[in-house]
């Protein structure tokens, strides 16, 4: 007997009452088009897990509320599922409908000809012909997969984590090696110079990319020809174009230019111990040992010599001293006066350098009253000037020795008597006394003066 339409209708929803609240209903069970595939089929006791009575377009939602990672992809649009635009808007039913048998495929993936540029990770290069289970293990999600290289290369990592797992800064998808140029700016040591050819493990010795000194020293140490005596600072004078190619200004940086035979000087010349060290700058402070003047002349070796040549070019202003070079003096070496290398306490007379041999040191020896630095045979002495005794008569012409007898005598002051020279000379024997002039002239001894 066939029940009336609005019985069934009646009994219809009265199952679907009781299957909500008891489990799956006898007619759940009835339409039911067949068994759930096996990763679902713990959810076949209760349809409203999946299904929403008479709102099919609620599926979806029941679907994201179990696969909530996959509906995290679809709402930021990453992975398959949010990069694909059809996996992003259609439901879920479109592509894994169920009820086909415990042993049915919902996923529906075709692994020969899925496109993986539609995931978060393109096949570059060599990963293109990579088998899939070579990345995604079995019994894992296919979106589990990591997208690290460290991931699917630890065992074949040289580094052994020393750098990190970001093998995407040195490597490419498209070949491992060679590896890809380092960008070193990005680190706190810059290549620059000589250092952008020097290969990374000639500084990374053993693979050690962290913890590497950025002092020159720490590379350098055995290349250090100062054997550290001048610290660890060796940017103050070296480059990293050139390690020989000095730059330190030595003209700007001191207080010492060095100028002249300075200029060629190795710097361990004066600096001899620590580069830092003080370093005396006066002459002295240098060249002590070589002074041979042995500090008798003070420490202003500049008023002589010149940074040129400590030999050459010895100039000293003698007219600044107490005997002015005048006359042929001025052409005369040092030496010939100086015959030592003290130039102090050297007498100005003329007899200490200029030996008489002409007088015998009958004029004493004050040489220039009579001769000049001009020339010695340049002479000129007037007696009436400067003497009280005018040479008259026969006095005129008569040789210096004539009268001045007396070898070296303090002065040359004699006497102005006619005695004094001509008492040999007296016929008189003294008789009329010394007065000789009473009665003669210069112009003859003979003869007498006639009085009136």
């Amino acid at each position: 007997m066939r029940l009336p339409t609005s019985l069934l209708a009646v009994t219809i929803v009265l199952a679907m009452g009781f299957g909500h609240a008891f489990g799956q209903t006898l007619f759940e069970k009835l339409v039911m088009p067949g068994p759930l595939a096996m990763a679902h089929a713990k959810l076949e006791e209760k349809c409203s897990n999946c299904h929403d009575s008479f709102a099919q377009k609620a599926q979806s939602n029941l679907c994201a509320s179990c696969h909530k990672p996959v509906q995290a992809d679809r709402t930021q649009k990453t992975g398959f599922h949010g990069r694909n635009s059809a996996a992003r808007t259609q439901d879920c039913r479109i592509c894994h409908s169920d009820h086909k048998g415990r042993d049915a495929d919902i996923m529906l993936l075709d692994r020969e000809t899925f496109q993986h540029d539609l995931t978060d990770f393109l096949l570059k290069g060599p990963h293109a012909a990579v088998p899939c289970a070579s990345c995604h293990a079995s019994g894992k999600a296919m979106r589990d997969a990591t997208s690290a290289c460290i991931g699917c290369h630890k065992k074949d990592e040289p580094h052994q984590g020393r750098l990190g797992t970001t093998c995407e800064g040195c490597h490419s998808a498209e070949a491992w090696l060679p590896a890809k140029s380092f960008d070193h700016t990005k680190t706190k040591f810059h290549l620059n110079g000589a250092h952008r050819g020097v290969p990374c493990t000639t500084c990374h010795t053993n693979e050690q990319w962290k913890g590497v000194g950025t002092q020159c020293v720490d590379c350098h140490r055995l290349a250090d020809k100062h054997s550290g005596k001048n610290g660890l600072k060796c940017a103050d004078c070296h480059t990293v174009d050139k390690w020989s190619a000095v730059k330190f200004n030595h003209d700007k940086q001191t207080r010492f230019p060095l100028r002249g035979a300075h200029a060629k000087v190795v710097c361990t010349g004066c600096h001899a111990a620590d580069l830092h060290a003080p370093v005396p700058s006066t002459c002295s402070g240098c060249h002590k040992e070589q002074d041979p003047h042995k500090g008798s002349l003070g420490q202003a070796c500049q008023q002589c010599h010149g940074e040129e040549s400590w030999a050459k070019k010895v100039a000293f202003d003698h007219d600044l001293s107490r005997f002015p070079l005048i006359g042929l003096h001025a052409a005369v070496p040092c030496e010939s006066c100086h015959l030592s290398q003290n130039y102090k306490g050297v007498s100005s007379s003329c007899s200490d350098c200029h030996k008489d041999t002409h007088h015998e040191g009958l004029l004493g020896t004050k040489c220039a009253a009579c001769h000049n630095p001009n020339g010695w045979t340049l002479w000129r002495f007037d007696h009436a000037q400067a003497t009280s005794f005018p040479l008259t008569g026969r006095h005129v012409g008569l040789a210096c020795a004539a009268c001045h007898t007396t070898s070296h005598p303090q002065n040359l002051k004699i006497s102005k008597e006619c005695f004094s020279c001509h008492a040999a000379d007296d016929a008189h024997r003294g008789a009329f006394g010394r007065a000789c002039g009473s009665c003669h002239s210069t112009a003859s001894f003979s003869e007498r003066i006639e009085r009136k």
